[in-house]
């Protein structure tokens, strides 16, 4: 019988954390912005922000989910190495499962281990690389002529690829704004669809495609040359991915919102997927999801996460890629004027950019690099 391992020493790296702090901030959106996936009309945008602090005045930063059940675990972190990440990590899986996704704090641990290391995340996850090109993920559901001017947008902004969204109520009129964008930049840009099947907010009560509903869809992205299908199928559809996936040449994409590590496992294990998409700020944090990118590489599928929370959780995810994978490109949330950066990225001194070539370039400072906008964070606290 193996003895189970001692709790480490609370300060062997000279630190210890002094506390954990989370703020709520709200960013009213007038006009409002209609999201594809949301049949209510979007009138504020919220962030989280976590602050741990070291009794040394060291203080690491993530946002991302609202830390629902984290309240009264305070004491299993205060006093202890934040170096101990993987300690960190198992307990905030086990406060998943019991309570809420508290992953940010993950994000906020791996801010503060750079700081106190001195070297960006990027580095310390494998320092493969410190860029990562961004592909243009839309949000809203334009007439096919305005959705052909957006592409050709993106295209002279210099990204290569913009993502598209389908919900228009029935999937051909979907095609028909794919058609007018592939049309408008010929193969100069590559598209990909969202078909926004996997999961439902709590007032919506629409069912998910069938399999044969998914397939008839594949076959007109394959006419299109569409580079992947995303949530094609509801999450729990696994048979239904796997057989989609042999039907079509078409990359079947999915897991933005699967829950917990193991069930990634299974959806790379099982033959379910092409590309895996789960988002630092939502599962697993760094610590959890640079386990899947390693599985994934393993079995020759694509690592990219998928993320809508705000830039400080899309320069975490671009971290992970940056340093670990080999991903073609990630999301990068932009959709203007609806979806700015000024917008996305609220919480921030200043926004996360692409350069003119559709890359985001990772900076040497320690950590995650990024910075608070202190004021706009006091003006828009709500709790």
């Amino acid at each position: 019988m193996s003895a189970r391992p001692s709790e480490p020493l609370p300060a062997a790296s000279g630190h210890k954390i002094a506390a954990v702090a989370i703020s709520h901030h709200r960013l009213p959106l007038a006009p409002a912005f209609n999201a594809s996936w949301d049949t209510k009309p979007r009138v504020h945008f919220d962030a989280t922000i976590v602050r741990v602090t070291t009794d040394t005045g060291l203080v690491g930063v993530g946002s991302g989910d609202r830390m629902l059940g984290f309240e009264g675990h305070e004491s299993l972190f205060v006093g202890r190495d934040p170096l101990a990440l993987e300690r960190h990590y198992r307990l905030l899986s086990n406060i998943d499962f019991h309570y809420g996704r508290c992953w940010p704090l993950d994000l906020a641990l791996w801010d503060l281990a750079g700081r106190i290391l001195g070297q960006p995340c990027w580095k310390l996850l494998g320092g493969l690389s410190n860029r990562v090109r961004a592909y243009a993920s839309s949000g809203t559901l334009r007439a096919p002529a305005a959705q052909a001017d957006a592409a050709e947008s993106y295209l002279a902004q210099g990204f290569p690829a913009v993502k598209l969204r389908f919900h228009r109520g029935d999937w051909r009129d979907d095609i028909a704004a794919l058609e007018a964008v592939r049309a408008r930049v010929g193969e100069k840009l590559e598209l990909l669809v969202d078909c926004n099947q996997g999961w439902r907010l709590p007032w919506d009560t629409e069912v998910a495609w069938s399999f044969k509903d998914a397939l008839a869809v594949a076959r007109e992205l394959e006419r299109l040359q569409v580079y992947w299908m995303e949530e094609p199928l509801h999450r729990a559809d696994h048979a239904g991915m796997r057989a989609l996936r042999e039907a079509t040449d078409v990359r079947v994409a999915a897991g933005e919102m699967t829950r917990q590590v193991h069930e990634l496992r299974d959806l790379i294990t099982a033959g379910c997927v092409d590309v895996v998409q789960p988002d630092v700020a939502l599962v697993g944090g760094i610590s959890g999801l640079r386990r899947v990118a390693i599985l994934a590489q393993e079995h020759h599928l694509t690592f990219t996460p998928h993320t809508w929370t705000n830039g400080m959780g899309l320069t975490a995810n671009a971290h992970l890629v940056a340093g670990l994978g080999d991903t073609p490109f990630l999301e990068y949330p932009f959709d203007p004027p609806e979806w700015s950066l000024q917008r996305r990225d609220f919480p921030m001194a200043e926004p996360l950019k692409a350069d003119r070539h559709g890359w985001i370039q990772l900076s040497d400072a320690p950590g995650m690099g990024y910075t608070l906008d202190e004021g706009r964070l006091l003006a828009t606290r709500i709790g």
